[in-house]
C-alpha cells in the first residue's frame, strides 16, 4: 500500500522490516500528513534554520521538518529502527539520524553536533518528557524554541497558572526560561499503536533576557524546594532546604511580603526572585 505521494506507508514499511515495538520505550508513531504539517508550522522553523528532532521514531516528523528547516538532525535512542528509517527517510537528503540517547549526552558534544542556533522539536515518549525539557530550557545551548508533545496533563502543568492544581515546579522552570503555550490537543487516536492517553502540542520560545542579572542557581533551588514538598508550607520547605530555624524561615517568608502560611503553588516567579534577593541579604548578614 502506497500514501497519496507514492511512499510507502509506516504501517507497510514496518511490516516489511519486521520490526518490533518496545514498550519501554513508549514508541507511538505519527502518521496524519495535516498532523505532521501543523508541528512544523507549530515550531517556526525556517527555510535558513536547523532543526533538532528527539525521537525520530519511524521518521514521519523527520520528513516533514526536512521539508521546511535548512536540514534536520535527529536522535533516537532504538537503533533497531534502521532499517525502517532507511525505508521511511529515502530521498530525503537534508535529514541525519544519530542513534544516541540525548539525555546521556554532554551540552559539549550536542553542540559539536549541531554547530548552531536550533529550534527543538520532538514527539516525546511519555517518560522522558520531563527530564528532556529541563536539560534543554536549562542548558547553555543555543535553543530558539522547543516544540514537543507530551501527555496532556504535562501540558497543563507546563502552561499552568498560579494558584492552579497543576502549577509546579515545571511551570517555573519553563518560565525562567521562555514563554509557553499548548498549540494543539492531539487525539491518542492519532497514534499508531494507540497510547493510552490524548496528547497536546506545546511550544516554548526561548527568551534568555528573563531574570538576567539574578542568580538563576538560587531562584531554581528556592522552587524546588517550595514544591519538594506539597502540603507542607513554604517556611517548612525552606528551612529544610537551606537549614534555616523554623521561625527564621517564617520571617523570611514575611518579609517577601508573603502570609507565613503560604504554600509554594501560591508564589509567581517573581515572587521567588524577591524571595531569592531576601536570602542573599540573609547570608550576608
Amino acid at each position: 500500500m502506497t500514501e497519496n505521494n507514492g511512499q510507502t506507508s509506516i504501517r507497510d514499511i514496518i511490516a516489511a522490516t519486521g520490526f518490533r515495538f518496545h514498550k519501554g520505550l513508549g514508541q507511538n508513531f505519527l502518521t496524519d500528513k495535516n498532523l505532521l504539517a501543523g508541528i512544523v508550522k507549530d515550531s517556526g522553523v525556517q527555510s535558513d534554520e536547523l532543526a533538532v528532532e528527539i525521537g525520530t521514531g519511524a521518521g514521519t516528523l523527520t520528513r516533514a521538518l526536512a521539508e521546511t528547516a535548512k536540514r534536520v538532525i535527529s536522535f533516537e535512542v532504538d537503533a533497531s529502527l534502521a532499517p525502517v528509517l532507511d525505508l521511511s527517510l529515502k530521498g530525503v537528503e537534508n535529514a541525519e539520524v544519530i542513534f544516541k540517547d540525548v539525555l546521556k549526552m554532554r551540552e559539549e558534544e550536542i553542540a559539536e553536533i549541531t554547530g548552531e542556533e536550533f529550534r527543538l522539536v520532538a514527539n516525546l515518549p511519555y517518560y522522558i518528557t520531563t527530564p528532556l525539557i529541563m536539560k534543554f530550557v536549562e542548558s547553555e545551548l543555543p535553543v530558539k524554541s522547543l516544540t514537543v508533545m507530551v501527555q496532556k496533563e504535562v501540558a497543563d502543568r507546563i502552561v499552568a497558572k498560579v494558584g492552579e492544581a497543576d502549577y509546579s515546579s515545571i511551570t517555573l522552570a519553563v518560565q525562567m526560561a521562555g514563554n509557553a503555550n499548548i498549540t494543539r490537543i492531539v487525539s491518542r487516536k492519532m497514534f499508531f499503536p494507540s497510547p493510552n492517553v490524548d496528547s497536546a502540542v506545546v511550544h516554548i520560545e526561548m527568551d534568555r533576557s528573563k531574570l538576567e542579572g539574578e542568580d538563576r542557581e538560587l531562584v531554581h533551588k528556592l522552587v524546588r524546594s517550595a514544591f519538594a514538598m506539597r502540603r507542607k508550607t513554604l517556611a517548612n520547605n525552606l528551612a529544610a532546604a537551606f537549614g534555616y530555624a523554623k521561625a527564621q524561615a517564617t520571617e523570611l517568608v514575611a518579609a517577601a511580603g508573603l502570609d507565613p502560611q503560604v504554600r509554594g503553588e501560591a508564589l509567581s516567579l517573581d515572587d521567588f526572585v524577591r524571595l531569592s534577593h531576601l536570602v542573599k541579604e540573609l547570608a550576608r548578614s
